[in-house]
């Protein structure tokens, strides 16, 4: 990744950009803002348009399903409330965490802020490239000047979440969250649109597939980092499912790099017959169809499966997270390549 010669010495892209910060959710030290106590709080206004959003993601979801062997797996996609012990859990998962985000911010910002247009604006009164066949105008216009870069980073990130039962074991769980924040808070700290998805299988018979909408790009709010909180260790998990949702979401954003990472501790399993050589296919078919539509998979595998899972997604695409402790920074840094 390319960064500007004073990257490394200066941190005021980060600390003293107001502009990063406030649209981050982020207070001056870093740490996340207040900005909503409790949900109850909310609105009638507000509490409908998230009930709609709701009924679209739900909508949206099983649409995606209906001509896959999923299509007859009863789906429920969940948008999930947080409390005060939510926020409070979140500032201490993130206290030590945000300075590193933020020193690689502060090195990725550059990169972004001195990327410029290839094209030039002709006919302009000032500019760095002058054009001697406007003189003959006898307007002053005699320059051109490169046009502005007038859109955010192209890049789109979707992170998914198994939230297996056995994601409760080794501290597993709370290194996917920490993980969870990192990638969150970098993708606020440059602009960069997330999708952040939770899921599990067979809570019920009728809620066979569970999906978690924790933060999602069409309905942003800074107060959906708290959501996060909200992640457990729940029961099985319907891997291919959740992965075409997802990819689906991503495919049609017009970003131009989409990029879908997926953290789970096992191989998938899920009733009645979701397991083995069946969901393997499943899961590589799903890749397959969605690389083609310019999606690019990383598996980050954090528990004992890790070799069935590298064999699942293929090596090219599978990240051996051995120390839990550095997977935060070591996930933030991988997206930051992709830039």
């Amino acid at each position: 990744m390319k960064k500007s010669a004073d990257s490394d010495n200066s941190s005021s892209h980060v600390s003293d950009d107001s502009t990063h910060m406030d649209s981050s959710g982020l207070g001056g030290n870093g740490s996340p803002k207040y900005h909503q106590a409790n949900p109850e709080s909310l609105s009638e206004e507000a509490k409908q348009k998230e009930r709609v959003f709701r009924k679209k993601l739900n909508q949206d979801a099983r649409e995606v399903i209906s001509h896959s062997i999923h299509k007859k797996v009863k789906l429920i996609v969940h948008r999930p409330d947080y409390d005060q012990e939510n926020q409070q859990e979140y500032v201490r998962l993130s206290k030590g965490l945000m300075p590193i985000v933020q020193e690689i911010a502060r090195k990725t910002l550059p990169y972004l802020e001195h990327e410029v247009s290839s094209e030039f604006a002709k006919n302009r009164y000032y500019g760095s490239k002058f054009q001697a066949d406007s003189v003959a105008y006898r307007d002053y216009r005699y320059f051109a000047k490169k046009r502005p870069p007038t859109e955010s980073p192209s890049l789109v990130v979707g992170l998914r979440l198994d939230e297996s039962a056995s994601m409760s074991a080794y501290g597993r769980l709370e290194a996917a969250k920490r993980a969870v924040i990192a990638v969150y808070e970098y993708c606020q700290l440059c602009q960069i649109p997330i999708l952040i998805y939770g899921d599990t299988a067979d809570v019920s018979k009728l809620e066979q597939m569970s999906i978690f909408a924790y933060a999602d790009f069409d309905k942003a709010d800074t107060n959906d980092r708290f959501r996060f909180m909200r992640m457990h260790a729940r029961s099985n998990n319907r891997d291919g499912m959740a992965l075409r949702i997802m990819a689906e979401r991503l495919a049609v954003s017009p970003q131009k790099t989409k990029l879908l990472i997926s953290i789970s501790d096992g191989q998938p399993k899920a009733m009645d017959d979701y397991t083995g050589s069946y969901a393997v296919k499943d899961i590589q078919q799903t890749i397959q169809e969605y690389e083609r539509k310019g999606i690019t998979f990383l598996a980050a595998a954090i528990g004992q499966d890790k070799d069935v899972i590298s064999e699942i997604y293929g090596k090219e695409r599978f990240l051996d997270i051995t120390n839990l402790h550095e997977f935060p920074a070591r996930l933030v840094r991988i997206i930051a390549r992709h830039l």
